[in-house]
């Protein structure tokens, strides 16, 4: 079977799988079971890029399953200036801003606007990106399968700055594979990516924290600590076979 039938085959299954339960323990147990619906995609030689900080345990349980390195591709949301908890945007590591244009309209905003929140954010990226990965350079993506990780799909703006900044990388495939997301972010994010996996896409959404009993925030010690692990662990890569 065409991969890409296998794929849509699998997509539809993983939408009404019952066999998942929530909530998840943890973000390791949420790895997991995303890790054995990757496993049987075909995807040697791949990537594990996992969203930090909460992506990243749920991206190491996929790179041990699969054998793959696993780093990080960090993103920031841009908030509404007058109220920061409002996404109005995201930006990743080597790509542009990502807009919601259609929020933008409603709040009477610019691109403009948004200037100085966007080149604070850039900097605090930048601050992370040099504590998670220091001076190492990030890992190849190019003509190879890349993966992003995160620990769950709200409104998708950083996933979404995320994948769209990879694509200019020249992945061989790219996919995007989340445990849990809200149904309509979900059929939204499907367009931007190779294959989107995700084991549960329930309607009543309202948070990521709802379908996980321990949803602990994490630090960035900890974000170098599950690097370590994966280091520890992984082969070296020799990119893309």
């Amino acid at each position: 079977m065409p991969w890409d039938k296998e794929w849509n085959r699998t997509r539809e299954e993983s939408l009404r799988d019952e066999t998942v339960r929530l909530p998840f323990a943890d973000r390791t147990e949420a790895g997991r079971v995303l890790a054995e619906r990757l496993a049987p995609l075909g995807l040697e030689g791949a990537v594990v890029l996992a969203l930090p900080r909460g992506g990243v345990p749920v991206g190491y349980e996929i790179a041990r399953r699969l054998g793959a390195p696993l780093d990080v591709l960090v993103t920031r949301k841009i908030g509404f200036p007058a109220q920061p908890e409002l996404g109005v945007g995201a930006i990743a590591e080597g790509g542009a801003p990502v807009f919601d244009a259609g929020l933008l309209a409603r709040l009477g905003l610019t691109e403009d606007d948004l200037a100085a929140t966007v080149e604070a954010e850039r900097a605090e990226l930048e601050r992370r990106v040099t504590a998670y990965r220091g001076g190492r350079p990030p890992p190849e993506t190019s003509g190879r399968p890349v993966v992003v990780v995160d620990d769950g799909l709200a409104t998708g703006g950083t996933a979404r700055a995320a994948v769209r900044a990879l694509r200019e990388r020249g992945p061989s495939r790219l996919v995007l594979a989340v445990p849990v997301g809200a149904a309509e972010t979900v059929r939204l994010l499907e367009p931007e990516v190779d294959a989107l996996v995700v084991p549960a896409a329930p309607w009543d959404f309202r948070a990521v924290g709802q379908w996980y009993r321990n949803f602990d925030q994490l630090t960035d010690r900890d974000v170098i600590g599950w690097l370590e692990r994966a280091g520890r662990m992984a082969a070296p890569d020799k990119g893309p076979r």
